[in-house]
């Protein structure tokens, strides 16, 4: 659903059909989710031309309008903290080549995770006051995220936001103070959690932190005045690049990258040479919970191709059975296993006499790809990634086109039907706020203020009980209210 929006999002804005696609993603990404993006992109009706990670889009943003100057090579750390994941980076930049040397990042960590701790903080104080638990209500806690976000942005270029919903519960107003010095209390173990990662990434570069040469960041979260500080002490007090957009960055990248694959653009973008690597090892183990081989190393520029030498461990063994893994631990049964696969007709021989071939391939986008062979017989095989593991199979995926296609009219309605009752829940609550401000309120007369204390008190609670009704009755609703209210709306005019 979100890739058919953007897609109908560029084709409003262009004024064109729109097939060709380079998406991004989250450098951590494990090949299912690569692969599950792929699809995604498909089903949307993309063609997708390559799948880049995110922290890599944002150092092309950065560095594509300097390729001039890059005559000598620049250390390049991108710090990318989204909404739901984090990323490190640091690529080397020179006449026009992005070359990643090293990934970290955690998919579990990103923004969100800042808002929810001030979530709980609220939820805390409010059924210290009221003993009430606002868990239990679903809009509630929907009205106070909304106002918690507000607040962390508030505290990004301020040392105090207030966090206010009227009504939030039961009848009963919420509002609290809270200092940046709390919000960073509150949330001080994720910022080490950023910090601890941006150590790995360097370990696994194998440069210090002197030869960092610019850090950007990337990513709204990255407005957070701690983040900021913590970055700047660690890297001895270096000036932050904050020359791109952080909201912006890795979708410029992207677009440039587009640009290049398309044969559009000028010599700068043709010229353009974007080196990834693996965010995870790859290997090979012939059992299930037994040890994995590596084949490939975490951090191995892409594409790539590498090859072991397996054999046999039973006499006149004629199969073997080949598990493919992503991960860094030895024994398997903590890394993920991407798919399995089967080699037949092995020759008749001795144990640890065969000599099988297995090649791991990963082509630009990350993709990988596993053959096995052996030598005497000729017999070989090829890895398929299970659809269990994330991977859509060619008729799921014509199956997935067709209904999305079949059911657009379905899903415009929703949307319609959602917006609708979204402006009426909205509106009847702004017109409570506002009748509950004393200034209005005097200016109405005592009778008038009953009937529209009544109405929004009905409509609030018509809301409530029909969450997604026809838009005529939503429609019919809201001009009923604004019917009512319009004495409100006379008293602000005056």
């Amino acid at each position: 659903m979100i890739l058919v929006k953007m897609k109908e999002a560029a084709e409003a804005y262009l004024e064109c059909t729109v097939k060709n696609a380079v998406i991004t993603v989250p450098a951590y990404f494990n090949d299912s989710q690569r692969r599950a993006t792929k699809d995604a992109g498909t089903i949307a009706g993309l063609n997708v031309m390559s799948i880049i990670d995110e922290p890599t889009a944002a150092a092309v943003a950065y560095g594509f309008d300097k390729i001039a100057d890059n005559t000598k090579e620049k250390n390049v750390l991108i710090f990318y903290l989204g909404g739901g994941t984090f990323d490190v980076a640091l690529l080397s930049i020179r006449n026009g080549k992005f070359e990643v040397k090293g990934t970290v990042g955690d998919t579990h960590l990103g923004g969100e995770d800042f808002d929810d701790r001030l979530v709980d903080h609220c939820v805390t104080e409010f059924k210290r006051k009221h003993k009430k638990d606002l868990t239990t209500n679903v809009r509630a806690m929907r009205r106070l995220r909304t106002a918690c976000e507000r607040a962390k942005r508030t505290l990004s270029s301020s040392s105090q936001a207030t966090i206010e919903v009227d009504y939030l519960s039961d009848g009963i107003d919420f509002s609290i103070r809270i200092s940046q010095a709390r919000f960073e209390d509150l949330n001080m173990d994720l910022f080490t959690r950023c910090m601890d990662l941006i150590k790995k990434c360097l370990r696994d570069a194998k440069i210090e932190k002197g030869r960092v040469d610019v850090i950007v960041l990337v990513g709204g979260f990255t407005r957070i005045p701690k983040v900021q500080q913590l970055l700047q002490d660690f890297f001895d007090g270096k000036e932050l690049s904050k020359g791109i957009n952080p909201d912006e960055a890795v979708a410029y990248g992207a677009a440039v990258q587009t640009a290049k694959l398309n044969e559009q653009g000028d010599k700068g973008v043709q010229d353009l040479v974007v080196i990834d690597v693996t965010p995870l090892s790859l290997g090979v183990s012939l059992s299930q919970g037994g040890r994995m081989t590596i084949v490939v190393p975490r951090n191995t520029p892409i594409p790539t191709k590498k090859q072991v030498v397996l054999t046999t461990v039973k006499d006149n063994q004629t199969r073997m059975d080949l598990y493919i893994y992503e991960d860094e631990r030895a024994e398997t049964k903590y890394n993920n296993l991407l798919g399995e696969f089967v080699l037949d007709g092995i020759d008749l021989a001795p144990r640890d006499i065969p000599a099988i071939d297995v090649c791991f391939e990963i082509d630009a986008n990350g993709i990988l790809n596993v053959f096995a062979q052996d030598r005497s017989s000729g017999h070989k095989n090829k890895i398929t990634i299970n659809n269990e593991k994330g991977r859509l199979g060619i008729q799921n995926i014509k199956k997935m086109m067709k209904d999305a296609e079949k059911y657009k009219a379905y899903d415009e309605e929703y949307r319609r039907k959602h917006d609708a009752w979204n402006s009426l829940e909205k509106y009847s609550y702004r017109m409570r706020s506002i009748l509950g401000d004393n200034n209005i309120s005097k200016m109405l007369s005592f009778s008038a203020k009953m009937d529209i204390e009544g109405a929004i008190g009905k409509t609030i609670s018509w809301v409530e009980q029909n969450p997604l009704p026809p838009v005529w009755e939503s429609e019919s609703k809201m001009n009923e209210l604004k019917s009512i209210c319009k004495p409100i709306d006379k008293s602000i005019k005056r």
